[in-house]
């Protein structure tokens, strides 16, 4: 199979009758830890995966977008008449007419323009190619228009298109990642002031491999259970009388002031994970990336346990990988369904690998795949 920007290049000619304008791309994201941090204005700590949304490109003289996606096999055309509100376009085009439409919105003239896209982010595997998608055709509408679209801002108006216009209500730390990571780095992230420091997570100089298993489990949080544990969060700040579970500065005071257990169990996990975000920073920032393992392990139990937003094929893999010598691991994304990440020894990913799939076996799931990677860079221009 040829490479993706190839195969995003090849489509436009055979589409369109011409080679593009330009080719952009932007990364998928593996959340190294802070899970459901985001959207309670807390911290995170993702970094971009070598794995790509591409889209080649040319502006259009006409307000109009010509949209083909080689995994959907089809090409999706709409106009301006169409983004006067959001849901005007369904399915895997929603994610572009909905990067138009919010940057429309912020008063950008974005050109019409062809696309074609290509990627090799597996979707509905927890590795955000839905925020990869809006990034990268975001870059490329950015680029064609000339519009002076500062980088900070991007994220925003991606997140505000998945929100608004998708109407999945998912936190900014994915398009921020896709965005805003650089090569060798952790996006360190304050969901609440935007601000970025890009953290050095150098795996390989450490003899370390991230190992990313997707565990074949159904990712299902646009369900419904994703916006349930958003709205949670959101009910027990209130109840606590803070801005956001951010907040929380004394976490036994504020679980006796909880009604249930379950609102205890959800605020527990936020107010933690945000604790082992810091940690890991700081662990990180003084070059001690093997210590980073437990970590990683007391945020999976957590989401687990707390946030319950597991499923039986993750939590597999994380007790197989950790069996197998994996230094911690956990699952990443939204939850229910998705990948696992497993900090290992660069000569032992292959054989931690090995055993999950055997657990897998003697289960009877499906056999899992995986992939090792180092944090790479954010969105930009490739030809």
């Amino acid at each position: 199979m040829t490479d993706v920007p190839s195969r995003a290049e090849a489509g436009f000619l055979s589409l369109f009758g011409n080679r593009p304008t330009g080719v952009w791309a932007a990364p998928g994201r593996v959340n190294l830890i802070g899970e459901h941090t985001d959207y309670n204005d807390g911290y995170v700590l993702p970094f971009a995966l070598p794995r790509r949304v591409v889209v080649a490109a040319e502006a259009d003289r006409e307000l109009v977008w010509r949209v083909w996606s080689e995994e959907a096999g089809e090409t999706v055309e709409f106009d301006a008449a169409a983004l006067d509100r959001p849901g005007g376009v369904a399915g895997w085009a929603a994610y572009v007419a909905g990067v138009v439409w919010a940057v429309r919105s912020a008063g950008y003239d974005v050109p019409g323009a062809a696309l074609a896209i290509a990627s090799d982010v597996p979707p509905g595997a927890g590795l955000s190619s839905s925020a990869a998608l809006e990034s990268a055709v975001l870059t490329a509408l950015a680029d064609l228009g000339g519009l002076p679209l500062p980088v900070e801002e991007r994220p925003a108006l991606a997140q505000r298109a998945e929100n608004e216009y998708v109407g999945m209500p998912c936190g900014i730390m994915d398009q921020s990642a896709s965005i805003r990571a650089e090569a060798g780095h952790a996006l360190f992230l304050d969901c609440r002031t935007l601000a970025v420091e890009q953290i050095p997570f150098d795996v390989a100089t450490a003899g370390l491999a991230v190992l990313v298993i997707d565990s074949r489990a159904p990712h299902r949080h646009a369900g419904g259970e994703y916006a349930s544990r958003r709205r949670s969060c959101e009910e027990a700040a209130a109840l606590l009388g803070v801005p956001a579970l951010r907040d929380v500065t004394d976490l036994d005071a504020a679980l006796a002031a909880l009604p249930d257990p379950v609102t205890r169990r959800r605020v527990r996990h936020v107010v933690t994970e945000n604790a082992r975000v810091r940690d890991t920073v700081a662990l990180l920032r003084a070059g001690r990336v093997r210590e980073i393992g437990p970590l990683l392990t007391a945020s999976h139990a957590s989401m687990r346990d707390d946030f319950e937003i597991t499923v039986p094929e993750v939590d597999l893999a994380v007790s197989a990988a950790r069996a197998a010598g994996a230094l911690g691991a956990r699952m990443t994304g939204g939850g229910f369904g998705g990948c696992v990440l497993a900090l290992v020894e660069r000569d032992s990913a292959e054989r931690v690998a090995g055993a999950v799939a055997a657990a897998y076996a003697s289960a009877g799931y499906a056999a899992p795949t995986w992939f090792t990677a180092e944090p790479g860079p954010g969105a930009t221009r490739l030809a």
